[in-house]
């Protein structure tokens, strides 16, 4: 089955523990190639047409496009301004007035710059568990990736941090394309606009969210939302 993520726009990933939605997403930036036993089958991964896995692809490249968010927030330990201007450096930026601007343009972009401003240079390890989740956005927007994958990224937050952090997917599908993976399923009705449901490593259903929450196709999928299995 063909998956066509849609640009600009949330897409979930939802379905039980095991069910191979972190694995999809980390193949989307080949963070699967740094684990040993991991090896690619059959099918592709285009992004503007081009197969993600042909050996002419500089997955450098294709990881400042792609940008990743992980399950728990993993600030590096070094100031604020410091992890955001981290890959702007490996990328090559060195001027500090463009640095500056990077740096406070993404974390207004993450809507954090209001709580951070006057401390940029302390340690980003002060900051609450949200903080961080929202500073670890902000670092992959930096380098102006084309699309964000977010494995689980409100797991491990809060009620009120999770409201932030939704909020600010929100605001940022207007400039990059989203895909989330989550099990909370109220999550994936609030926050997406399509919803690819899995199941035993396979795609089982994928569609506008509000059909596959109201009106799935398939029975499978309508059992799962329901909650009678997950």
């Amino acid at each position: 089955m063909t998956l066509n993520v849609p640009e600009k726009q949330v897409t979930a990933f939802i379905g039980p523990s095991g069910c191979g939605k972190t694995t999809l997403l980390r193949c989307f930036n080949r963070m699967n190639d740094l684990v040993d036993v991991a090896r690619i089958g059959s099918g592709q991964i285009r992004i503007d047409g081009i197969n993600i896995y042909d050996p002419q692809v500089d997955v450098i490249e294709l990881r400042k496009r792609v940008g990743m968010v992980f399950q728990k927030s993993n600030p590096f330990p070094k100031s604020i301004y410091e992890n955001i201007a981290f890959g702007l450096r490996l990328h090559g930026i060195r001027q500090k007035a463009k640095l500056d601007e990077a740096v406070e343009r993404s974390l207004r972009g993450s809507a954090i710059w209001d709580e951070v401003k006057d401390r940029l240079h302390k340690s980003a390890l002060e900051l609450s568990g949200g903080q961080q989740q929202r500073l670890c956005i902000a670092r992959a927007i930096a380098v102006e990736p084309d699309v964000i994958l977010m494995d689980e990224p409100c797991s491990a937050l809060d009620p009120l941090a999770t409201t932030k952090v939704e909020e600010l997917i929100h605001e940022l599908k207007e400039k990059y394309t989203i895909v989330i993976v989550t099990h909370n399923m109220q999550q994936a009705a609030r926050v997406s606009d399509h919803t690819a449901f899995f199941y035993l490593g396979k795609l089982v259903e994928f569609a506008e969210t509000q059909k596959i929450f109201m009106n799935p196709s398939n029975p499978q999928t309508e059992a799962y939302v329901s909650g009678r299995f997950g």
